[in-house]
């Protein structure tokens, strides 16, 4: 595991950046997992430069992301799927069938669990998979629990990660409280993962990189990996 400390969020995302884009320039057809969230919003922006400055092409890469609320079409604004669209897709030359999240709006949540992880696996896998870390520890939608999820699944959100993420709608009460997300074993399984996380996400970051690897932290399972970056900021 390396863990790479920048100054600050700009450094952060622009070392981000350039790892992501370096893994285009390496397999032009590679299949990268994405995240969404606060975090990677500085990395997509400098993506997009890179696209725009024509150091990067999208056309060959096929992209999975980690999970979508339950009950949200990719219509809606405060789904994954428009976060992409907005901060990613639509400004690179990316092909639309190239990109891939859960469908929140599948009738079965179980179902379409299966479908998509049977779709990432008939991908050859995940070549590089971004990831951030909630306050609690998850990675994906992976609550805290009992055992680590091994593969794609519905889960029920934590309180404390609808709070997290209620700043995103008019009220809390408009937070879903479902979503489907890649299993822990299914990021696991992803060649090269790089992590990355804010000067506020510090406290549990450590706990997750060295305290002891446990479901109820499940980030600490990233310990087991045996090709993680680990990118942070001490302000920011």
């Amino acid at each position: 595991m390396r863990v790479m400390e920048t100054k600050n969020y700009q450094e952060l995302s622009a070392l981000a950046a350039d790892l992501i884009g370096a893994q285009l320039l390496l397999k032009p057809r590679c299949v990268l997992g994405l995240a969404t969230g606060s975090t990677p919003i500085g990395a997509y922006q400098r993506l997009v430069e890179g696209y725009r400055a024509g150091r990067l092409d999208f056309s060959q890469v096929r992209t999975v992301n980690l999970d979508e609320y339950c009950g949200l079409s990719g219509e809606h604004p405060q789904s994954y799927r428009y976060f992409m669209e907005q901060h990613l897709f639509s400004q690179v030359n990316i092909l639309r069938e190239n990109t891939h999240l859960p469908n929140g709006a599948a009738p079965d949540p179980e179902e379409e669990s299966r479908r998509y992880e049977a779709l990432v696996e008939s991908m050859g896998g995940v070549d590089l998979q971004l990831l951030g870390i909630g306050r609690n520890g998850h990675i994906g939608f992976n609550e805290p629990g009992d055992s680590f999820p091994p593969v794609v699944h519905p889960v029920e959100l934590t309180e404390s990660t609808i709070l997290a993420n209620s700043r995103l709608f008019d009220r809390v009460e408009d937070v879903p409280t479902k979503a489907v997300t890649m299993g822990i074993g299914t990021i696991l399984k992803a060649r090269k993962i790089l992590l990355l996380a804010g000067a506020d996400k510090r406290a549990i970051l450590e706990e997750a990189l060295t305290g002891k690897v446990t479901p109820w932290v499940p980030a600490s399972v990233l310990q087991l990996h045996g090709d993680v970056t680990v990118i942070t900021c001490r302000e920011g």
